[in-house]
């Protein structure tokens, strides 16, 4: 029986891409919480034990090696040296009781370009004043920003959804134009009624078309995506970007909530451009920690 377990273990793993969205949204849920299927093979090979059992033992090794291969280069560091653009990332929290704690932190992170979402009307003054300094050119529509060390150009909204969520404009770095995207992707939740995305996957559609158009050679989308980046349901924006955290990160990048994260919502996807290095930053004030990356060309 044990070894049945295993085996069977093994399978939704492997075939994550395939579990069906219908309904509940079961696809989504379990490619979101897919890492820590991993916590099932300690567990079966403790039950193996405890029964002396080869078989078991031996067939534990299936879904020990699928979430090695889905996995396991999250457990060595990838990063490396060199790149010239340093972005950052963050949902800030629109109820954050110290949005200038959390600017002074950010600042502290030495980025090029910060990308912040869940602005609310009273932090933006607030984030505007803390960051001038560091960072003298910006541009707020809704509830995102972007702020930058390099002037700002083709600054326009990203029709998402029906309010603004996403934010371009084309950073004028010193290695040439790049294009910056700030997205926020509906929220989710979690009911007996299942897992309600329909108004995230729809928001990922529209950003994908808006991805499709772009015509910067260079592209960085930086956000909140509400969604892993294993989720299929956000394979239009996936599909067409690379995740700095997967390439040239360190760890598996869990983002939130930030007091104990266990999944990673917030990424750096990048197209046209190598990621060097990636990672998490310490916690703000906020419920997400903000994600890093070093950018080389």
């Amino acid at each position: 029986m044990l070894a049945a377990v295993a085996v069977l273990w093994a399978v939704p793993m492997a075939l994550h891409a395939w579990v069906p969205n219908a309904g509940v949204n079961a696809g989504s849920l379990f490619q979101t919480l897919l890492p820590w299927t991993g916590l099932g093979v300690p567990l079966l090979l403790v039950l193996a034990a405890v029964r002396r059992s080869r078989a078991a033992a031996v067939a534990v090794l299936a879904p020990a090696v699928v979430w090695g291969t889905l996995f396991g280069g999250a457990l060595t560091d990838k990063r490396s040296g060199g790149g010239g653009l340093t972005v950052v990332s963050h949902n800030v929290n629109e109820g954050n009781t110290d949005p200038a704690g959390t600017a002074r932190a950010l600042v502290g992170a030495g980025a090029d370009v910060l990308a912040l979402e869940e602005l609310s009307d009273a932090s933006v003054t607030v984030y505007s004043r803390e960051l001038a300094a560091a960072y003298p050119h910006h541009a707020v529509i809704g509830g995102v920003g972007i702020w930058s060390r390099y002037p700002l150009a083709d600054v326009k909204a990203v029709p998402i959804m029906p309010w603004t969520r996403a934010l371009r404009a084309t950073a004028r770095t010193p290695d040439g134009p790049v294009a910056v995207y700030a997205a926020h992707l509906a929220s989710v939740r979690v009911s007996a009624a299942g897992f309600t995305t329909g108004r995230r996957n729809e928001a990922a559609r529209e950003l994908a078309a808006a991805l499709r158009a772009e015509p910067a050679p260079r592209v960085v989308v930086l956000g909140d995506f509400n969604g892993t980046y294993l989720d299929g349901a956000l394979a239009p924006v996936t599909s067409q970007l690379r995740s700095a955290q997967r390439e040239a990160g360190d760890g598996l990048g869990f983002t939130w909530p930030a007091a104990f994260p266990v999944v990673r919502i917030d990424d750096v996807l990048v197209r046209g451009m190598t990621p060097r290095a990636a990672w998490t930053l310490p916690a703000t004030g906020s419920d997400h920690l903000p994600v890093a990356a070093t950018l080389g060309r």
